[in-house]
This record gives C-alpha cells, sequence and structure tokens, in this order.
C-alpha cells in the first residue's frame, strides 16, 4: 500500500510542461479585450478606430492602441492606410480570420454556460 502511494506521489511531483504553441496562443487569445477585438473585425469587417472604440466601450482609447498593434505584431490584425486619403481601418488577416471557428466555439460555450445576468 504505502509502495501505491510513493508512486502516486512521485507521479504527481512531475513537471508539467504546456505545449509552448499552445501557451503563445492563450497568451494572445487570454489578454483582456482581445477577444472582442477580434470577435468585432470577424462580425463586421474592417474597421476604423473610432468604430472599434465604440464597440467595445468598457476598452480605453490607450488600451485598444497597445492591443491593437499587439495583435499587429502577432501578424492577426493588419493596419490599412490608404494612400488616397487619411482613412486608417483595422482588419483581420488570414491568420485572424482563421479563428473564426474558435470564436464561435467560445460564443457557443458561453452560451450554454453563462445566463444573461452573468454577462
Amino acid at each position: 500500500m504505502s509502495e501505491m502511494l510513493a508512486d502516486t506521489v512521485t507521479e504527481s511531483n512531475v513537471d508539467f510542461e504546456l505545449c509552448p504553441k499552445f501557451e503563445k496562443t492563450f497568451s494572445i487569445l487570454g489578454k483582456k479585450w482581445n477577444g472582442l477585438i477580434i470577435d468585432v473585425l470577424l462580425e463586421d469587417g474592417p474597421q476604423r478606430f473610432k468604430n472599434l472604440a465604440r464597440r467595445i466601450p468598457k476598452c480605453s482609447d490607450r488600451v485598444l492602441v497597445v492591443r491593437l498593434k499587439e495583435l499587429e505584431e502577432n501578424g492577426i490584425v493588419s493596419r490599412v492606410t490608404h494612400c488616397d486619403s487619411a482613412l486608417i481601418e483595422y482588419r483581420l488577416t488570414t491568420k485572424g480570420q482563421d479563428l473564426r471557428q474558435v470564436m464561435d466555439t467560445v460564443h457557443d460555450w458561453s452560451d450554454k454556460w453563462f445566463s444573461p445576468a452573468e454577462s
């Protein structure tokens, strides 16, 4: 019996390491506001900054700028400047568009497990 307990204790002391790709993915998607930014761009297509800010009103402009830059650095969002005007838009790259299924699954999960009162 004590041998069995010793084996269990030994096994539980093994260092657990997440897959680096999984860890990187959740470091991006798990950051506050990133999921909402991606979701707005998936649902509504390319957006000007002021439209994104309007759609995510609890996110300050300063934080929104930082998150958009991070998403751009990670190849999820691109910042497009139109040469014939001062218009700047943010849109999802192909890599960002590939998150549609993930975001749809998150929507399904939240619909199942959270009541409207909890949102």
